[in-house]
């Protein structure tokens, strides 16, 4: 019987390591002595001829091969609980982080791989101003702990990229890649990624999707009008673009997926319909006029104009009689219908009818859609009920009301200003409620001001289950020369990451005195928290084949190692990078008990167990069996040199059917 204990792997998931696997199980032809990949053998097996020429289409730019040895580089870093920032730590499936959100998402890829349905990012636009760049990715984690003070007073800048910068647009797309490349891994199959752009990038943004998500993936381009800027020398400009891709629009296709949103103002003109209808004891002629004069209210750029065309009015509510009956692009069916009045047939549209039989045509006459000519010579026309089919796929161009936006955003603040431009909360309610279903996990790791964690809160107001928000953003300083950033600092938020989770408190706060109204007519609730975790450097000491320089000795190393749990540490840090590490979401729940006078965490309702306490004996390590975990982990140092009971305790678990008992 093997009697040895695994060591738990403390690096984040290995991308090469886990494409090569599954690349091997299709392809094993391709793979040679020291599981190496035969390139040319590669194409071959596909059918391709083998190009030894070096023209060939494609996008590269300076340190693109760069953005690859990112991908492939695993993350030893951690994210540790912040419970004192947080609201409903325990019971809450929001997640916020304050990191690099390079080194985040590569932290997420065990625990989220394949489990996310819709991406939103709103990158740094590159427009000449400065924006933070990590400048060395092989020294990412190392810069981002001095960037934050965690390592040493002086803070080490992330680099900045401005217009007279030689690599501009090089230093963009390299920031860019390995986030996309990254972050498709944590889409489901059915999932969508969403990314707002400017003109400046464009074409480049477009491209790198195209290779990182693959062009038959493509979606579309939302056109985004945000405002008019009448001071421009030649066109305003007050649009942006949100390029939207699928995971796997192929998978989309078979399950026939169909989006549909509500139309604007639906709900609005329901309620002055019934105003109406009971101010004027339901005499239509009134009502009818009613409705018109509300619709003229409208301004010029109201979402809610196309309804206006609903202009007739009876008791289903508003209606328009043009709809066209016939077969789109012809060659429809043509059957006798006869006139309801005078039983002759009537006119038959050119290209034939829309229903396919008489039978189907009958059902909507008897339903009250189809409206007839005063006699067999005018062509039926098709009534549509605002109120019967209030949902409509969405445009590709989108009114944006940005100056609500900021001004709904100032409010929350109390009046005060602490954020410039921030995106439109209501825009990513619509994106959540469109390509979202409740239940479903929405990730955004350029989260900047938190617009998107508002955009999910909004959209679950209307749910019984409730989608939860992944939200990441570096801790990036306020801008004290700017207004905005001065107001930010007084309020004592510092950082970009302090104004987001503050807006999201406060936001939460509103929800929860609407809760409390809802809650006595007997609505269900919500969950109206937020985890928050920061990245810092890994709670375990790692093994560096390559002694430091501040390390004189081998034997020196070796004695560091002897307890590579780093001091005062607190118990719980540990736990959750194990769990992150173990592939279980941030969010999941663990209970603590109490086994044999030991601590121990039950994660997942006792999927697994992790105890963290020193000395060990035979019967805690029963008491942990004895519940039936599939995994087990423990500190190495828990059996304090004791080999007979480390042999022990792995022949204990395996007898109790656990399948996993390691130890870090």
């Amino acid at each position: 019987m093997d009697t040895t204990v695994e060591k738990m792997d403390l690096r984040s998931a290995n991308i090469t390591d886990e494409r090569k696997v599954q690349l091997k199980e299709l392809f094993p032809e391709v793979f040679t002595e020291g599981n190496k990949i035969d390139f040319d053998r590669l194409k071959l097996t596909l059918g391709e001829s083998v190009d030894v020429g070096k023209e060939r289409y494609g996008m590269t730019w300076a340190g693109k091969a760069e953005c690859f040895k990112t991908i492939q580089q695993p993350s030893g870093a951690t994210l540790i609980p912040a419970r004192e920032e947080s609201i409903d730590f325990d019971s809450t499936e929001n997640i916020v982080i304050d990191g690099d959100n390079l080194e985040v998402l590569k932290l997420l890829q065990k625990s989220y791989f394949g489990k996310v349905k819709m991406i939103y990012i709103d990158p740094p636009y590159n427009t000449g101003n400065d924006f933070i760049y990590p400048d060395n990715y092989a020294e990412n984690l190392d810069t981002y702990l001095r960037y934050t003070g965690q390592i040493d007073t002086e803070r080490k800048k992330f680099s900045t990229n401005t217009e007279s910068d030689g690599r501009f647009h090089s230093k963009w797309l390299s920031m860019m890649y390995p986030r996309l490349f990254l972050g498709r891994n944590l889409l489901r199959d059915d999932g969508y990624c969403v990314v707002s752009i400017d003109d400046a990038e464009f074409c480049n943004l477009r491209t790198v999707l195209n290779e990182v998500f693959g062009e038959e993936n493509f979606l579309a381009v939302l056109v985004v009008d945000r405002n008019r800027k009448n001071d421009a020398k030649l066109f305003s400009v007050g649009h942006e673009y949100m390029m939207v891709y699928g995971r796997n629009k192929a998978r989309l296709s078979e399950l026939d997926v169909r989006l549909r949103a509500p139309k604007e103002g639906v709900d609005e003109i329901r309620e002055e319909f019934e105003r109406l209808r009971k101010a004027t004891n339901d005499n239509w002629e009134l009502v009818e006029k009613g409705i018109r004069e509300y619709y003229s209210t409208f301004s010029e750029d109201d979402l809610r104009l196309p309804l206006t065309r609903f202009t007739k009015v009876d008791e289903r509510g508003p209606f328009r009689t043009d709809g066209d009956p016939s077969w789109p692009g012809g060659g429809g069916p043509r059957y006798i219908v006869p006139h309801p009045l005078n039983g002759k047939p009537c006119k038959i549209p050119s290209r034939g009818w829309v229903w396919p039989t008489y039978e189907r045509m009958k059902e909507e006459i008897d339903k009250g859609n189809i409206v007839f000519g005063p006699d067999e010579t005018t062509i039926p026309s098709v009534r549509r009920n605002l109120f019967e089919k209030d949902e409509q796929v969405m445009r590709s161009v989108i009114f944006s009301y940005a100056q609500k936006a900021s001004q709904d955003f100032v409010s929350i603040f109390g009046g005060v200003k602490v954020f410039e431009n921030p995106k439109s909360y209501l825009d990513l309610e619509g994106l959540v409620l469109y390509l979202t279903s409740p239940g479903d996990i929405v990730l955004d790791f350029f989260s900047g001001s938190g617009t998107t964690a508002h955009g999910v809160l909004l959209a679950n107001r209307a749910e019984t289950i409730d989608r939860s928000f992944i939200c990441v953003q570096l801790p990036e300083p306020v801008n004290t020369d700017t207004d905005a950033g001065r107001n930010a600092q007084s309020l004592g938020l510092k950082t970009i990451s302090e104004i987001q989770k503050e807006r999201i408190r406060r936001v939460i706060g509103l929800l929860k005195k609407d809760s409390a109204t809802e809650s006595s007519e007997g609505k269900s609730g919500h969950d109206l928290g937020f985890r928050v975790f920061k990245l810092a450097e890994s709670n375990f000491r790692a093994w560096n084949a390559e002694i430091p320089k501040d390390v004189p000795t081998l034997e020196v190393q070796l004695g560091l190692h002897v307890d590579h749990v780093r001091e005062g540490i607190p118990p719980e840090n540990i736990l959750y990078e194990l769990l992150l590490k173990s592939g279980f979401p941030l969010s999941t729940a663990v209970e603590t008990l109490t086994l044999d006078a030991k601590t121990v965490y039950s994660v997942a309702d006792g999927a697994m167990l992790i105890c963290l306490e020193k000395g060990l004996t035979q019967e805690s390590i029963k008491a942990m069996a004895d519940r039936k975990p599939e995994r087990v982990v423990c500190l190495d140092e828990s059996f304090s040199d004791n080999d007979q009971l480390k042999t022990n305790a792995v022949q204990t678990m395996k007898i109790k059917g656990v399948t996993s008992f390691r130890t870090v």
